[in-house]
């Protein structure tokens, strides 16, 4: 383990939540109002069919408020082909006064139902993966190129994920590597077993990042938060995904935050200082109680 993972990152605190859902213009606009006011540094929207459609919803709640940023997380990149995505990005940035960030996933397998609805085949996840590195590329040469005249600074780029080979392709090509999760062993049985679990993710994408590494931003997704005298954790993102996990397992993983305020505060510095990671996204349901932990940190 790299001596070198100790020193103090760069990268500012940068916090995240993702808006399920809106069923007016008034009300996307008014729930991008309240992350801005709770202190929340970027608001996202999420790519489903049967959801909004991404980019004319951040456009909206981009109008509405003044310093907040807007993203996705995570377009499905298998959804799209580079080109048109490409235009649909530069025209985002250009219309949120460059206010955006782009999200972008390989594609979950519980997307398949998606794929089927559109009438097009499933990609198995190695040919998802290949298409988001082949995609990053492209978008790369595109706006390098100039291809989108509204882009008129480097847009950044976010990629989502938790295996090795996406986690790798995200610390090789983006701005923001966002760990979906970090794989712990079956038998964790303490915090500190979930944090070394992080240490070891972090040092993978340090390996894989090389030079570019002090550069890039290492988020980390919030499966659980129990924030004491606010809310109850809510674990079920954190058991989709990890199924083999107990109850009291779940608890223990680095995503999972529960405590007082401060106590949380000081476990994000915790992971702030030791493994670099400063960027957090939360559900929506989680925002208010997520706000008292910003408090304490700013």
């Amino acid at each position: 383990m790299s001596d070198s993972r100790n020193e103090l990152t760069q990268h500012p605190f940068r916090f995240a939540v993702g808006i399920l859902g809106g069923k007016s213009r008034a009300e996307w606009r008014d729930k991008a109002r309240q992350a801005e006011d709770l202190g929340f540094d970027i608001v996202h929207v999420a790519d489903h069919l049967g959801m909004n459609s991404p980019f004319p919803t951040l456009v909206t709640m981009a109008e509405a408020t003044d310093r907040v940023q807007v993203g996705t997380m995570v377009l499905n990149a298998a959804f799209y082909r580079p080109a048109l995505l490409a235009r649909d990005v530069a025209s985002v940035d250009q219309l949120t006064d460059g206010r955006f960030e782009l999200g972008l996933g390989a594609g979950p397998d519980f997307a398949k139902p998606e794929f089927e609805a559109m009438g097009v085949p499933f990609p198995s996840a190695r040919q998802r993966i290949d298409h988001l590195r082949d995609t990053l590329g492209e978008l790369r040469t595109l706006f390098a190129n100039g291809h989108e005249p509204a882009v008129n600074r480097r847009i950044p780029v976010l990629v989502a994920g938790q295996g090795d080979r996406i986690v790798r392709i995200a610390a090789t090509n983006a701005d923001t590597v966002m760990l979906a999760g970090v794989p712990i062993d079956a038998n964790i049985d303490s915090d500190d077993a979930g944090t070394a679990a992080l240490g070891r993710r972090v040092d993978y994408v340090r390996e894989a990042a090389g030079d570019r590494f002090a550069d890039l931003a290492v988020g980390l997704t919030v499966q659980g938060l129990d924030v004491t005298g606010r809310s109850d954790a809510d674990l079920a993102l954190a058991r989709r995904f990890n199924p083999n996990l107990t109850e009291a397992q779940l608890r223990h993983l680095p995503g999972v935050l529960h405590g007082t305020a401060r106590d949380i505060a000081d476990t994000l510095r915790h992971y702030r200082d030791a493994y670099s990671v400063t960027y957090y996204a939360v559900g929506e349901d989680r925002m208010p109680a997520l706000a008292k932990v910003i408090e304490e940190l700013r």
